[in-house]
């Protein structure tokens, strides 16, 4: 078996599948992924975690292929919290939570990457509609995740 992708090699993929992308403040995309790794980090999780929080975009925006995921030389583990935690078209936000909640670490990852989105910095430069609208959706999953504000 190849010898695992290093984190940094793991970064640099996802820098590189993401380049050009930005968020819905106009953000170069990579500068989030960059936050969610280091909120895993913050939170304890190690190197197969913060690889997964790397990657946790990838296949959902389409930037990386589940093909890719699956031959990619990652440990199980940062595999299985990529796939709970990318969104399925047209799932229901329950099933999406049990998914990530059925997971060791998903919930880990996730924590961070609403954290990230709910930065209030971070909706501040948006509409005060998609504001409003973002705020609750990040409310409702921390809420089927059982998180509390601290989370």
């Amino acid at each position: 078996m190849p010898q695992e992708m290093s984190l940094a090699e793991v970064e640099a993929v996802a820098r590189a599948a993401h380049a050009g992308q930005t968020d819905k403040a106009g953000r170069p995309y990579a500068e989030h992924l960059s936050a969610v790794a280091e909120g895993v980090r913050a939170r304890g999780g190690g190197a197969e975690l913060i690889a997964a929080a790397w990657l946790h975009d990838a296949v959902e925006d389409g930037v990386l292929s589940e093909e890719w995921l699956a031959e990619a030389a990652l440990p199980q583990r940062t595999k299985d919290v990529v796939r709970a935690v990318t969104k399925r078209a047209g799932e229901e936000p329950e099933a999406y939570a049990r998914r990530i909640l059925a997971t060791p670490g998903a919930r880990l990852v996730k924590t961070a990457d609403l954290a990230h989105n709910a930065d209030p910095d971070r909706l501040a430069v948006l509409d005060e509609l998609t504001a409003r609208r973002l705020t609750q959706k990040y409310a409702t999953m921390r809420g089927l995740l059982g998180l509390t504000p601290d989370d």
